[in-house]
């Protein structure tokens, strides 16, 4: 009698480690799908540096060398920082930089749903639990607690009213 007992719970923990394995294997594969995203929107700049080919004489390098390479620098970082706000910026319609760096990538720049669910149509309230939900970990999902977690609750209440307001901003604009 004790035998089948043993062998019943042996078989449960075997059944509950293979259940638990694939869910474990089901969030690899999200964060998978996540690093893949991340990877295809990486920007890359190309400097392009040009050295003196044999036939050019090599002229001294000008008096104010490192002022002409801070300007080339700044105007670079200029460049890049117009660059990103265009690339977040091509939507129909302007988020906050908070939306931007937290969620976009995730849920689309206009909250449309990439990896993570469509945010459009859902009103601030049910957004507003569903952060703190993410926040407190009563929701269990990763990413999100690890986007949540130093945010504040005025952070929060704001970021649940823009995602609430996707839907009359669309209609607004179409």
């Amino acid at each position: 009698m004790i035998r089948h007992i043993i062998a019943a719970i042996a078989t449960l923990l075997a059944l509950w480690a293979m259940v638990f394995m694939y869910q474990l294997d089901q969030k690899a594969e999200r964060y998978r799908l996540i690093r893949d995203i991340i990877e295809k929107t990486k920007m890359e700049v190309k400097v392009e540096q040009t050295t003196p080919s044999v036939e050019e004489p090599i002229q001294a390098p000008p008096v104010d060398a490192a002022a002409e390479r801070k300007k080339e620098d700044e105007e670079i970082a200029k460049k890049l920082k117009a660059l990103k706000e265009r690339a977040g910026n091509v939507m129909a319609f302007k988020v906050s930089p908070l939306y931007k760096q937290k969620c976009s990538s995730c849920h689309g720049v206009n909250g449309e749903g990439a990896i993570g669910p469509k945010l459009i149509g859902k009103n601030s309230d049910e957004v507003y639990q569903a952060l703190s939900d993410f926040k407190s970990g009563k929701r269990q999902n990763y990413v999100m607690y690890g986007l949540l977690s130093k945010m504040s609750d005025e952070q929060l209440k704001s970021l649940a009213e823009e995602i609430g307001s996707f839907k009359d901003k669309l209609e607004a604009v179409q």
